[in-house]
């Protein structure tokens, strides 16, 4: 060390120890018993006290909001009791207790700030619990009592349906379908299924915003329950003078999915002074899976609402979403595969907010829903100010249709619309045929396996004339073959084109064929295979029904499975073989090679086309319900059968002996045929003129 260096750390030990010898001494603060030290390290020594300002809004707000009281000395009063807090206001002047850690504290001892008789913690305690209970009555008037209280549970039931409310917050807080279990349990090893929840006190929030100055959420306040009989419960907040403002539920007997919901109140415009006619209404929920196939189940769940009198519209299935609707709504449908939360209004809503949130990273739930809906003629005066209905059930197509007639008598409420049939044509076939056939088949038929391989037959024999105009078409194709490609030979090169169409036209005229026949009974029959398509992911009565290895109809037959995913394929085609739908691909790739064989000519790469077509249904319907894949399996056997029977029953000499014979007899052409004949001469007038302009070139 150098004697610079030396120097300088003696002049800083000089100045560090006369610091710390001027410095003044801390007093030794003594912690009473009821002091923690983290408190004392977060609080100051020092009392509180309320300002004037404070003060003067305590005293207003408990003479305004506060239960009118007559004193022992029949002075009039205003007193506010509010859980740890007993305060009472005479004259301006505020008297009572406040409870501070069990221990009762005199608010005057407290405002006087005796230390003698509290701690400065409990003084300050005390002071800040009375600063928020009067900011609180300040808000929530007349309603601020039921800021505080004790939570309990009311349980209803009927045949079909659980439901449990809660008196904090004083809306329903579980509902439990008891005819449905969930398909979805993480336990695999657990032998009982579970009932479906649909939601439950920490997925689901309903609430009203009462029509205050300040606005006042139902959520935040504790109810009085009580049970008016055996279906109905009231969710009361009583006033004072036999006032009350409160919910009205009512769970019919029976069957019933639907709750009723009633406002109710009485003497509340004595009590409340508010000229605020918006009742708000805050419903948030995030949907519970109950499917094994998470990714089907959440392509087929969504939000939606109908406008009053209007349409049935709905958010995005596949993303985040939201909307604000400046128009009257009916019903809000908090939607899942097969289960449904559907809020009714009696008068409807007057604008609606809604949003769509996919929960991603969550196993058990799907999407989050929430909605604000705002309507805009409550009146303090009415006994019954709003009415509502809530259906909680199955997305079951009787069920829902009887809804739409009955719920509501002014409308029709298409509660239908949340399971996904189709559009128009495709729609109308579901409900108009395909459904009453599948519901009539199952009133006598438990098993729905069976159900389907009937439904299939009936169907087909249904069809079985179109199919036959279609085989014929096609064996007629096939006998005149040699003759078009006589045609083809005879006439070849761009520049005879003309000449061949024309030739072939009059080949088709003389035998009495036509070309389209073959096609148009296939393209009939199409709009049938579709509206099936739509219908058996969405049967609800295919659910949980077991046919063959087929665990549940409603959901992919898996017979391997793994974890991993392959990109771009497992968004469509999932982690698992489906058997039902590999037996559907090898049967469609065998009637696809019959179809070939029965066709002459054609390009190599189209029949390629034609044999990767099944391949590419098989990714696409692997992660569909096993009742479909097994239909269209049932509906291409029964068509390769009816293939080899018209083979069978159907000679081609027959086939050209009728032909020789229909050509033998005169022709009408038909409209169709003179329009296109009338197209090619006009066709070749046009080439005709092309090429002697091109020659005098």
């Amino acid at each position: 060390m150098d004697k610079n260096t030396g120097i300088g750390l003696l002049l800083m030990a000089a100045v560090f120890f006369g610091f710390m010898w001027l410095s003044p001494k801390k007093e030794t603060v003594t912690i009473e018993d009821n002091d923690s030290p983290s408190q004392m390290a977060q609080q100051p020594a020092t009392a509180d006290s309320l300002t004037s300002t404070e003060q003067e809004w305590l005293v207003k707000n408990i003479i305004l909001n506060g239960e009118s009281v007559i004193l022992p000395d029949s002075t009039h009063a205003s007193r506010l009791k509010n859980g740890a807090i007993d305060l009472t206001v005479a004259g301006n002047k505020v008297s009572g207790t406040v409870i501070v850690d069990g221990k009762v504290l005199d608010w005057n001892d407290v405002c006087n700030k005796d230390l003698k008789k509290m701690s400065a913690l409990e003084q300050r305690k005390a002071v800040e619990a009375v600063r928020t209970a009067s900011i609180s009555i300040g808000k929530y008037g007349k309603f601020a009592q039921f800021l505080n209280g004790s939570d309990s549970v009311v349980k209803m039931e009927n045949d079909v349906i659980k439901l449990q409310f809660s008196a904090k917050s004083g809306t329903i807080t579980r509902a439990e379908l008891k005819k449905y279990d969930t398909e979805y349990t993480p336990d695999e090893s657990k032998q009982r299924k579970d009932k479906v929840v649909i939601f439950n006190d920490t997925t689901n929030s309903l609430s009203f915003q009462l029509p205050l100055p300040q606005a006042v959420s139902t959520a935040d306040l504790y109810f009085s329950p009580k049970m008016v009989n055996d279906t109905t419960v009231l969710m009361s907040l009583p006033m004072e003078n036999g006032a009350y403002w409160g919910i009205e539920y009512t769970l019919p007997k029976g069957d019933s999915y639907v709750v009723g919901i009633r406002i109710v109140q009485d003497g509340m415009a004595k009590v409340v002074e508010s000229n605020n006619r918006n009742l708000v209404i805050n419903w948030t929920q995030d949907l519970i899976r109950q499917e094994k196939g998470k990714m089907f189940e959440e392509r087929n769940s969504a939000l939606y609402y109908k406008f009053a009198g209007g349409s049935v519209e709905n958010l995005s299935e596949n993303k985040n979403d939201k909307e604000e609707r400046e128009a009257k709504v009916r019903w809000i449908g908090f939607k899942n595969q097969f289960f449904s939360s559907v809020l009714i209004a009696d008068r409807p809503f007057n604008t609606a907010d809604f949003e769509s949130t996919v929960l991603k990273n969550e196993p058990y739930f799907l999407k989050r829903f929430s909605t604000e809906a705002v309507s805009n003629d409550y009146d303090w005066n009415a006994s019954v100010p709003a009415k509502f209905s809530l259906f909680i059930g199955p997305n079951l197509y009787p069920l829902l249709s009887g809804l739409d007639k009955h719920t509501v008598a002014d409308e029709n409420l298409k509660l239908t619309k949340l399971i996904p049939l189709g559009w128009s044509v495709l729609r109308w076939i579901n409900t108009g045929v395909v459904i009453p056939l599948f519901n009539f088949l199952g009133s006598f038929i438990s098993n729905y396996g069976i159900v389907i391989l009937i439904m299939t037959i009936l169907i087909k024999l249904v069809l079985f004339p179109l199919t036959y105009k279609s085989f014929m078409s096609q064996a007629k194709m096939r006998v005149l073959a040699p003759d078009i490609k006589a045609i083809n030979d005879k006439y070849p090169g761009t520049e005879n084109a003309m000449i061949r169409q024309q030739k072939t036209m009059a080949l088709y005229s003389k035998a009495g064929a036509n070309p389209m026949s073959g096609c148009l009974p296939m393209l009939l029959q199409m709009p049938i295979l579709i509206a099936i398509f739509s219908f058996f992911p969405s049967a609800i009565e295919l659910r949980g029904e077991s046919f063959l290895w087929a665990k549940n109809l409603a959901a992919p037959d898996a017979i391997i499975s793994w974890s991993g995913n392959i990109p771009l394929i497992t968004e469509y085609f999932g982690n698992h073989i489906s058997l039902f739908c590999l037996l559907m691909t090898v049967t469609n790739i065998v009637y696809t090679r019959i179809n070939m064989q029965s066709q002459s000519g054609g390009m190599p790469g189209m029949k390629w086309m034609m044999y990767l077509m099944p391949i590419f249904f098989m990714v696409f319907f692997n992660n569909y319900a096993a009742g479909l894949s097994y239909y269209y399996f049932l509906s291409l056997l029964i068509t390769i059968a009816q293939t080899y029977a018209f083979r069978l029953f159907v000679k081609e000499e027959d086939v050209r002996k009728a032909m020789a014979e229909n050509a033998k007899k005169p022709k009408k052409k038909s409209g169709f045929m003179a329009r296109l004949e009338e197209m090619q001469r006009q066709q070749q007038a046009m080439l005709k003129e092309q090429q002697k302009r091109n020659g005098k070139r």
